[in-house]
């Protein structure tokens, strides 16, 4: 439900061109929507009652509504064809990804840092393979992150979820989906003239 939520508010800011052209042109907006998910987001930290669904969906909206409506769908299949793989996968596979917690960690490090690094270039110049190659690495880890949330899930492997624990479960996921999507479209992504 929450992921039918999100592909209806990315819709909107997608297809309906007076809202694309009106975000373009106010860009605090777009601002706005990171305060208000990293705001969600600390809430959820601390209390779960309040819901994450329109905070996540209001940011990927504004982010989908800088692209083209042809390279926003192309990457909400590739998104649904490598979610839907990896969902598979994490159900046949004999690997117990819920182990390798320590590459994972590794890697979203590496992630930060060349997010850092970038933060720190874009002054200097933009430099486009440098984008692509940490939109792909991103896309990887949170590709990752899926099968090991999925596995945690399931249960059955070395870590597993308690039952309590399948609310943050299923915002794990979702937020694993997400991020991929995310990291899809800067990485496939034709941005608005």
């Amino acid at each position: 439900l929450d992921l039918f939520i999100t592909l209806a508010i990315v819709a909107v800011f997608t297809f309906c061109d007076p809202v694309k052209v009106y975000i373009q042109a106010n860009p605090v907006w777009y601002w706005i929507s990171y305060a208000v998910f990293f705001f969600t987001y600390l809430t959820l930290s601390c209390c779960t009652r309040p819901r994450w669904t329109l905070s996540l969906s209001y940011i990927t909206g504004m982010l989908s509504s800088f692209y083209n409506t042809k390279s926003v769908m192309i990457c909400l299949g590739i998104t649904a064809l490598v979610c839907l793989s990896v969902t598979i996968f994490s159900f046949q596979t004999k690997i117990d990804v819920t182990s390798c917690q320590g590459v994972l960690f590794i890697l979203v490090m590496v992630l930060l840092y060349c997010g850092l690094f970038l933060i720190i270039l874009l002054p200097f110049g933009y430099v486009p393979w440098l984008h692509a190659v940490y939109a792909a690495l991103g896309a990887v880890v949170f590709t990752m992150f899926l099968a090991f949330d999925t596995q945690l899930l399931m249960g059955n492997r070395r870590y597993a979820m308690s039952p309590e624990e399948y609310i943050f479960a299923a915002l794990n996921i979702y937020l694993d989906i997400v991020y991929i999507f995310s990291f899809f479209l800067q990485l496939f992504g034709s941005e608005q003239e």
